[in-house]
């Protein structure tokens, strides 16, 4: 793998948000709107309950960090479709650039921009709500590393779903987050859930991260199995995801798509 090429793919996202100031905008915007959201949300609930229970912990750390694995996967999925709204994306494998090569500029663009709006949520969270993320402890470590992986395999999934069906399935990939989101109990025990969506709960690794951060804020232990478990699988899904994209962008090649692609493909 080509180091060059991939600083020169992520240079490429800088220069775009460097020149155009309103793609900060994805970044922060809907974050904020989120914490100041489910932050009075949990202040409303805390006054009710007569603060026998704490909700900002529970809700205000599981938007956090449910907001750093969406940050994840969009900063991999916009900067491929960066790539299709210029008609770029023929261009870049014009190039020397391989698939590995790009895929890893991906992953450059959507661990800063993810880094960058977690910092921007952390000062956020404990400026109006005066709640530190680190009451999490060395946890923390383990919590992103596995969420960083599981954006990472989301994102790539979806810039492969793209690549496959076209642009006109955007809309779907802008979806993914509230179509997962049920299942991997972000606000509440996986337990309240029918059965079903308890298995497919277990099957997806930040729903052992969401677990935990509830078990931390109770006063209980965390089980270092289960995040093992969670590591497993998200590194199972990103592995997989890679092997998808590889495999749509070969059949693409083959089959002239890449050559035809245009904002009217399907």
């Amino acid at each position: 793998m080509n180091l060059t090429h991939v600083y020169a793919l992520f240079l490429r996202q800088y220069y775009l948000v460097r020149d155009n100031p309103n793609r900060l905008v994805q970044i922060f915007a809907w974050t904020l709107f989120d914490i100041v959201l489910w932050g009075f949300i949990s202040k409303f609930l805390t006054t009710v309950s007569g603060e026998s229970v704490q909700f900002a912990p529970l809700f205000l750390g599981a938007i956090v960090v449910w907001n750093f694995i969406i940050r994840v996967m969009h900063g991999v999925t916009i900067a491929f479709f960066e790539d299709l709204w210029a008609r770029n994306f023929l261009n870049v494998f014009a190039s020397p650039v391989t698939i590995a090569e790009y895929l890893a500029g991906l992953i450059v663009t959507g661990v800063i921009t993810a880094f960058v709006g977690l910092l921007f949520m952390v000062f956020v969270v404990w400026l109006m709500f005066g709640l530190s993320i680190f009451i999490y402890g060395v946890y923390l470590v383990p919590f992103f590393f596995i969420l960083f992986i599981s954006g990472v395999a989301l994102g790539v999934f979806s810039a492969a779903i793209v690549l496959r069906y076209g642009p006109s399935t955007e809309w779907f990939i802008w979806s993914i987050p509230e179509a997962v989101a049920p299942f991997v109990g972000v606000f509440y025990p996986l337990a309240i859930l029918p059965l079903w969506m308890q298995t497919v709960g277990a099957a997806l690794p930040p729903s052992y991260v969401f677990e935990s951060i509830r078990t931390i804020v109770v006063g209980g232990a965390v089980s270092p199995a289960s995040l093992l478990v969670a590591f497993i699988l998200s590194v199972g899904y990103c592995v997989l995801a890679f092997w998808y994209f590889k495999r749509v962008y070969n059949q693409a090649t083959r089959g002239g798509l890449i050559a035809r692609y245009s904002a009217e493909s399907v």
